[in-house]
């Protein structure tokens, strides 16, 4: 086969139906046309970020293997800002399903999370989440509350999964088997897609109370300790979002 004979919109065609065979892709590397190796090397970079993205199905697949072909990744978000909820995300991803740019949401800019997150929630088979509010984190700790907030994630998902995948946080009272793991939201794609679809919707959140309570700048840190938010707290006080069982806040509220 010569691609030379073959006009770069038809190699595009070729490329966007998929099944390219090794006669192609070696024909392709011996085009010298500009066009086509930037084709060739956009495909390439897609079957590294296909298999990036695969890699992430590990615990998923291993799952499967053992009959349980619905699992469902838990993360939270805001454990340790000084104001806001902690939210809490589950979600239920078609086994496999190839979201380019996938991973853990701290690596993740602001632009490419909510992309991710439009996606999760367009293509998900179910997502669940749960907002536990400031005063239950001051009554409860902030420790308890992200675990009834997955609790309530996990139960709030249909079809209910038949196994869970938790980034850190053990969960003994499942009805379902679950495996807790350290950076779970590197290691799988259910828990990396909780993780993103946690902080965009806490991150909305922060946005809609900045324009309640501007003074302490929550768009810009989302209710972490900021040296521009601990300032803040000491000019104004606290607002009714912060926690107060935090310090430093809690020392000035004594």
């Amino acid at each position: 086969m010569e691609t030379g004979k073959m006009t770069i919109k038809e190699m595009e065609q070729v490329f966007a139906q998929g099944n390219l065979t090794e006669e192609f892709l070696a024909a392709c590397r011996m085009d010298t046309r500009a066009a086509a190796g930037k084709l060739l090397r956009r495909w390439e970079r897609e079957q590294t970020e296909r298999a990036r993205v695969d890699a992430l199905y590990q615990y998923e697949y291993e799952a499967a293997q053992q009959g349980m072909e619905v699992v469902a990744g838990v993360d939270e978000a805001g454990r340790g800002p000084l104001a806001g909820p902690v939210v809490v995300a589950a979600v239920i991803l078609p086994q496999g399903l190839f979201l380019p740019k996938l991973n853990d949401s701290k690596k993740l800019s602001a632009k490419v999370r909510e992309e991710l997150y439009q996606k999760i929630m367009d293509e998900a088979v179910s997502v669940g989440k749960a907002v536990i509010d400031e005063k239950t984190i001051d009554r409860i700790n902030i420790y308890q509350a992200t675990i009834n907030g997955m609790y309530d994630a996990i139960f709030a998902l249909q079809p209910q999964p038949q196994k869970v995948l938790i980034d850190a946080v053990p969960l003994d009272n499942l009805p379902m088997p679950s495996l807790s793991m350290i950076k779970g939201d590197a290691k799988s794609a259910s828990i990396a897609a909780a993780s993103i679809i946690a902080k965009v919707t806490r991150d909305h959140m922060m946005d809609e109370y900045d324009k309640k309570y501007p003074e302490y700048g929550f768009a810009q840190h989302k209710g972490y300790g900021t040296a521009q938010h601990v300032e803040a707290i000491r000019k104004y006080g606290p607002c009714p979002i912060h926690r107060c069982s935090f310090e430093p806040i809690r020392s000035m509220v004594k």
